[in-house]
């Protein structure tokens, strides 16, 4: 995997521990891009620690819905396991005091233990996807065809439109991913694309939950997987 000036290709070039952001909603895939607006102290100290260091932070979701505990309203709130490990590819200070920045997917992880210390913010040992850091065949398993079928009913139904000529040139990963990462659906169903075991399952995934919201006769809304 390259992503910026730096190549991860084993476990070696990754860090053992990371700090990490959570935030509900967000996905965050290998090879995707996700803009952030950081302006909370503890993560302008991350964002700058991370700057001097390996610049490497991990995406993750608090845990939700049914699952989520008492302590999740607190300032340490229950997470959910699996997350994206981001570098931070590109860096503006605003000068109203917050940072805005880009993060490029590099791989999953798995949270381990977290890390005790005098941080504002939190830090975990991870189990990173060793496989995300090399794509291989996956791409050729994902069914290009319905997939772009599933899209092209989604925006029919919510009367959008999109750029077809950039559809037609990415390839299956960089749509897949995209597509996800992209997608209106809830903190439950981005844990579901984010969880998918490989290229193929994330798009089969990414299917069947935009068949569900057209088949309720939803629309652009945050819906829920049952």
């Amino acid at each position: 995997m390259h992503v910026g000036n730096a190549r991860y290709l084993k476990p070696e070039d990754l860090p053992e521990a990371i700090p990490v952001f959570p935030l509900t909603g967000a996905l965050l895939l290998p090879g995707g891009q996700l803009p952030l607006n950081i302006f909370e102290p503890r993560y302008l100290s991350m964002i700058d620690d991370a700057l001097s260091t390996h610049r490497l932070i991990g995406m993750v979701q608090p845990v939700f819905g049914g699952e989520r505990m008492q302590e999740a309203e607190t300032e340490a709130p229950a997470l959910c396991q699996v997350g994206c490990i981001g570098r931070i590819t590109s860096f503006a200070e605003t000068g109203d005091g917050r940072y805005i920045v880009s993060l490029t997917g590099v791989c999953r992880y798995r949270l381990l233990d977290e890390l005790r210390g005098d941080r504002s913010y939190r830090s975990f040992h991870i189990a990173p996807f060793i496989a995300d850091l090399s794509a291989g065949d996956e791409e050729k398993s994902v069914d290009r065809e319905a997939l772009l079928a599933a899209f092209k009913a989604y925006l029919d139904a919510n009367k959008l439109e999109a750029d077809w000529e950039s559809v037609e040139r990415a390839s299956n990963a960089t749509l897949v991913n995209s597509m996800a990462m992209m997608s209106p659906y809830g903190p439950a169903e981005k844990q579901a694309l984010l969880e998918a075991p490989d290229l193929k399952t994330r798009a089969e995934t990414l299917i069947a939950i935009t068949e569900i919201v057209l088949a309720r006769g939803y629309g652009d809304v945050d819906t829920r997987l049952q």
